[in-house]
């Protein structure tokens, strides 16, 4: 089997299992942070459980980058810079800023989305400094470039904002839940999703490729029902929870 064909295989397989998890989602929640169950069988820190399943993507796209690129452009530093900002911030700074509480992290989850992380860094770093017909300096005035560093840069502040506001709803020590309140929490429960969501759409733009596009359905796939269960959640446990808010698309969903 050449690489262009397991390239292909793997690809095709992300777009099938996005589809798959979509549906399972919606019947079964992601048993970690306030969806936590002891169930799922051995546990682990849920901050080593970050690091260990985030790590391999700002390590593996950078290492696609420096062994795969002959030409250095701006386009490919500009992916790479956007790739790692926020990949190097989610795998070593994010786990040890968030109020982590009592609940660890079932190793299963963890193995997942380790998997899940080596795989989609290989479509994504392997493509674009590889197997594409590569990212010429002319790409960055293209509409697909700008229109999608915009959405990409927009939903990585939303992301951020959302995750720091849910952090400082939590005192130091404490671990219980709080309505979050301010900003696009006025009118979803999920902004943190929508900002993820947002940023990964922005990249499949950007990109202009499937491995962009895969990435994006698959993040669609993963966040939007645990977005759903989220404000489920909230409903239930806050009796003053406010009515109009959506789960995750301001005034529809």
């Amino acid at each position: 089997m050449t690489e262009q064909m397991f390239f292909n295989i793997l690809l095709i397989s992300y777009f099938v299992l996005s589809a798959v998890i979509f549906i399972t989602l919606f019947f079964i929640v992601a048993p970690y942070g306030r969806h936590y169950q002891r169930s799922w069988g051995t546990q682990m820190s849920d901050r080593l459980g970050w690091i260990i399943m985030e790590a391999p993507s700002p390590i593996l796209f950078a290492v696609f980058f420096v062994l795969g690129i002959k030409i250095v452009s701006l386009t490919a530093v500009a992916f790479l810079v956007l790739w790692e900002a926020h990949y190097a911030h989610r795998a070593f700074i994010y786990p040890f800023t968030r109020r982590a509480g009592a609940s660890g992290m079932p190793v299963a989850v963890v193995l997942m989305g380790l998997l899940f992380n080596i795989g989609n860094a290989y479509l994504n770093g392997r493509y674009l400094f590889t197997l594409s017909n590569g990212y010429d300096n002319s790409w960055l005035v293209t509409p697909q470039f700008i229109i999608g560093a915009v959405l990409f840069i927009a939903g990585f502040f939303i992301n951020h904002w959302a995750d720091d506001s849910l952090r400082d709803l939590r005192q130091p020590g404490e671990s219980g839940y709080k309505i979050p309140i301010g900003g696009m929490y006025r009118w979803i429960s999920c902004p943190n999703y929508f900002g993820e969501i947002l940023t990964w759409v922005g990249w499949a733009v950007a990109t202009w490729s499937l491995p962009g596009l895969a990435f994006a359905v698959f993040t669609v796939a993963n966040l939007a029902p645990r977005a759903r269960a989220h404000h489920l959640w909230y409903r239930q446990q806050f009796a003053d929870y406010p009515p109009q808010r959506k789960a995750l698309v301001p005034a529809i969903w």
